[in-house]
């Protein structure tokens, strides 16, 4: 039982542990995917473009 309780800490720490580096890996690729669309967008901004502009739709 001792061991049966052993293998289940060991077990839970693992988990733990994984579910921490999951957790800073979404982060990282959340901060390239902001840094990616803020550059996008400065691009667009340079270019003369503003991005936030909705469409005009012609009537018919």
């Amino acid at each position: 039982m001792r061991l049966a309780a052993e293998e289940g800490a060991r077990a839970m720490e693992e988990a733990t542990k994984e579910a921490v580096a999951v957790r800073k890996n979404m982060a990282r690729l959340r901060e390239l995917r902001l840094a990616k669309e803020a550059s996008a967008i400065q691009a667009q901004i340079a270019a003369g473009n503003d991005p936030n502009a909705k469409s005009k739709k012609r009537s018919k």
